[in-house]
């Protein structure tokens, strides 16, 4: 009688609430299988020492009893090492002998000493950053004060008055939770009208808000791969491990295309049907390196091979864009600030996911897009149906962020003159190697996380300016960076201490400068040329000087600030007041306030003490006149 080689998952007990299943099936070799194998000595038999193995399964299948004789007749095949007796084969209890159970904290131990041993072990330093000080924080020691510079706190709106308030007001009004999911007694007004803002923020149908950006990713990116049918996700390789893990937990196919490389897409985009449901997902800044996607031209494979696409915006959102809704929006700012159009951009954007704790300084994650695609991730993504929705006093404190930075442009302007003005110093002056971006984030190469973690602390104890060092694996190995990030309240004071402080650390540690690197053969981008590296990247900024309202669109008129303080250069304008905040901006006319004082409208300090204007009009023959 022949043995049948179906595939099943059998449950072996009915007793508990455990399925304990065979999950691939082999013949079982009965007394008639023998007989019948020993007439037949070219048919292939067991060995007769193999052992089977059960496992966990939370699948539901038929009873022994109810399946038919030749589904009757298999087992499991060997997982464990098959001379391993204490494994049993058809279900029934081990006999347990006198060997020591498993140690856990052993393993334990193990795992984190490899985390020693390759230097990529994290330890946590205590940051308590101080609202009324920023970018000021204090350490474990409340006296020891430090100047933060690797927030992604990118705005300051954190500790924004407007915001504060918003929060301060919902908290004493709706108290501290939200009191259930979504589903259950958790949807409020205010995460109503924050859906309803983040769509109008990007221009979608409909949006939905998630206890975080992971959370967003993972769920939205989970439940497309298992929902559509024969779902093939394209994954930018440098993609953040929220939208990594979301691919995975789909089952989905996946391929994986080269950082940024539209070449490399299309040429797997092309090996696929078109009617084939097809996911592109990539991020418009991606926060480790600072490059940018090319947010349009992926849509046009998108279009061209029926695919849709998944965009990250988690670190440009609030960051770029006339009313800060990201890259996807900057790329038609002229458009967009006129109330946007169709065929822009970031309405050819299928999906788009961001957060509300950066930029916006507070919590929580989202997504945008059609309404159809958001209602059914709501209705079936358990990411966002089994959790708690958001406090009320949160959501209030992002709305209102949202809404502050839909309407006003100062903040991130003088973000992008802070980090203009860093790179050039720290690349021009210092030859410390900056790895090249068009971006805010200024990521600079060290190459070893032994060195990187010690140039942090240096700079902590000796300096008390915290910069965390990046190492693997959220950067490769070898690629070891510290990255800064300036922010509108630093002031020229602090940005000068850092400058030094970077300087001194690199001649102590005795680290590599871009001129070492070259000699190395270069590495991340950095000692290398645009086209000898993938990591290599355009060094043209997203943000034009005439978005930041230094040029009329032919004479750029740079913007750039020494020790001593600002100045024009196309002007020889200079003052020696320590601060500049762009106060307004129109089509043919920039105002500049110079304060004696570190002073910003978005951030909660004390008046200047004295202040002087300088207004300046670009001229018809595109001179400056004061």
């Amino acid at each position: 009688m022949h043995s049948s080689m179906v595939r099943t998952c059998l449950q072996l007990s009915t007793h508990s609430r455990t399925n304990w299943v065979y999950h691939r099936s082999i013949p079982i070799r009965t007394s008639r299988n023998l007989t019948s194998e020993a007439a037949s000595p070219d048919k292939k038999t067991l060995p007769t020492k193999s052992q089977y193995v059960l496992q966990r399964s939370s699948q539901l299948t038929p009873h022994p009893s109810k399946l038919s004789p030749e589904r009757e007749n298999t087992v499991a095949e060997p997982i464990f090492n098959p001379n391993d007796q204490s494994t049993h084969a058809v279900g029934r209890p081990v006999v347990h002998s006198n060997e020591e159970p498993f140690d856990y904290e052993k393993f334990y131990q193990h795992e984190l000493e490899k985390k020693h041993q390759d230097k990529s072990y994290r330890s946590f330093n205590n940051i308590n950053r101080l609202a009324a000080k920023f970018p000021i924080a204090h350490t474990a020691d409340p006296k020891h004060e430090v100047t933060v510079w690797c927030s992604n706190d990118y705005l300051g709106m954190s500790k924004h008055p407007m915001v504060l308030e918003s929060m301060q007001n919902t908290l004493t009004r709706y108290g501290a939770g939200a009191g259930g999911t979504r589903n259950i007694a958790g949807n409020a007004a205010l995460h109503l009208s924050l859906e309803s803002t983040l769509a109008e923020l990007h221009r979608k149908e409909s949006a939905l808000v998630f206890s975080s950006c992971y959370v967003a990713n993972d769920a939205t990116l989970s439940t497309l791969g298992a929902k559509l049918p024969g779902c093939v996700f394209f994954s930018d390789s440098s993609n953040h491990a929220s939208m990594i893990q979301g691919i995975k937990h789909s089952r989905a196919e996946k391929v994986i295309f080269q950082h940024n490389d539209l070449v490399d897409l299309e040429s797997k985009l092309s090996c696929y049907p078109k009617d084939r449901p097809k996911i592109i997902a990539f991020e418009s800044v991606y926060s480790m390196c600072g490059s940018v996607g090319p947010i349009e031209a992926i849509c046009d494979l998108a279009e061209k091979y029926g695919a849709i696409t998944f965009l990250d915006e988690v670190h440009a959102i609030g960051m770029y864009g006339p009313r800060g809704a990201g890259v996807a929006e900057h790329c038609d700012f002229e458009a967009q600030s006129k109330g946007g159009r169709k065929g822009s951009v970031m309405d050819r954007i299928d999906i788009i996911t961001a957060t509300l704790g950066k930029a916006y300084g507070v919590v929580g994650g989202y997504i945008a897009g059609s309404r159809s695609l958001v209602d059914m991730v709501r209705s079936y993504a358990p990411g966002f149906i089994f959790t708690t929705s958001l406090p009320p006093a949160i959501v209030s404190g992002a709305l209102t962020a949202v809404k502050y930075q839909m309407n006003n442009l100062d903040d991130r302007r003088l973000q992008q003159l802070n980090t203009i003005e860093l790179k050039n110093t720290l690349v021009n002056q210092l030859d410390l190697p900056v790895m090249s971006n068009p971006s805010h984030i200024v990521p600079i190469l060290i190459g070893d996380p032994a060195k990187a973690k010690l140039a942090s602390d240096l700079l902590l104890s000796k300096h008390d300016i915290y910069v965390q060092s990046i190492n693997y694996p959220t950067v490769p190995k070898g690629e070891e960076r510290l990255r800064i990030t300036p922010t509108p309240g630093h002031s020229v004071d602090q940005q000068t201490k850092l400058i030094e402080a970077l300087d001194s650390v690199w001649k102590e540690l005795k680290l590599d400068r871009t001129e070492d690197w070259k000699r190395l053969g270069g590495r991340a981008g950095v000692g290398v040329s645009a086209g000898m590296d993938r990591h290599a990247v355009q060094e043209e900024r997203i943000w034009t000087d005439e978005q930041l309202g230094l040029v009329d669109g032919t004479h750029p008129i740079r913007i750039g600030r020494d020790r001593s303080g600002l100045h024009l250069d196309s002007n020889h304008i200079r003052s020696h007041q320590q601060r500049s905040t762009i106060l307004s901006s129109q089509e043919n006319s920039v105002q500049f306030d110079l304060e004696l004082n570190p002073v910003h409208p978005a951030l909660n300090r004390a008046p200047a003490t004295s202040s002087v204007s300088v207004e300046y009009t670009i001229s018809k023959d595109h001179q400056a006149v004061v």
